[in-house]
């Protein structure tokens, strides 16, 4: 059984930060004519596209992006609650549960992505790929103000560092 419930966790949680990297890259102002990003854009096209005839933007917002997160947060949380045999019935709990699971997965991809970025930076400093494109306009949004606050040591830029560990932290809170 805890085999299956990792198999069906590690499922929904691709799922998820698939759907959530759309919305990221989206408020990033990435380039979608990149081939990752439409990679991204046509994995979630079947869930967004339904949900932008009835949800309308707002602003610069695409409702229909959050929505889907939530949608996906929301199946991910009642399958494996199910499979586990606790069901939640108190809908607070729920929503709780379900905005821990987004944050959390936020925090996860953007820990990642800044990783990623540093360990690219320091192989291939100036180099030119497309993944490399799309974590720089992830990742640059956020380490912008920790490159403000911490000056580079002998050249080197330790704003990914603090970045993570600024993250690990929010992470470690939101366990409790």
């Amino acid at each position: 059984m805890s085999a299956l419930i990792f198999l069906l966790d590690s499922l929904l949680f691709i799922a998820l930060c698939v759907v959530l990297a759309r919305l990221l890259l989206q408020w990033a102002r990435a380039d979608f004519r990149n081939p990752l990003c439409q990679v991204v854009v046509r994995l979630t096209n079947p869930l967004i596209l339904p949900l932008r005839r009835i949800l309308p933007p707002i602003g610069k917002v695409d409702t229909a992006s959050v929505i889907a997160v939530i949608i996906v947060a929301t199946i991910k949380l009642g399958i494996l609650s199910w499979v586990a045999g606790g069901l939640l019935t108190d809908p607070l709990s729920w929503i709780r549960y379900v905005a821990i699971d987004i944050v959390s997965t936020a925090l996860w991809i953007y820990f990642w992505a800044i990783f990623l970025y540093a360990l690219l930076s320091m192989i291939a400093p100036g180099g030119y790929s497309p993944l490399q494109s799309v974590l720089a306009s992830v990742c640059e949004p956020i380490l912008r103000p920790f490159r403000r606050l911490i000056p580079a040591v002998a050249g080197l830029d330790l704003s990914p560092l603090w970045a993570g560990i600024l993250i690990q932290a929010l992470l470690r809170l939101l366990r409790f």
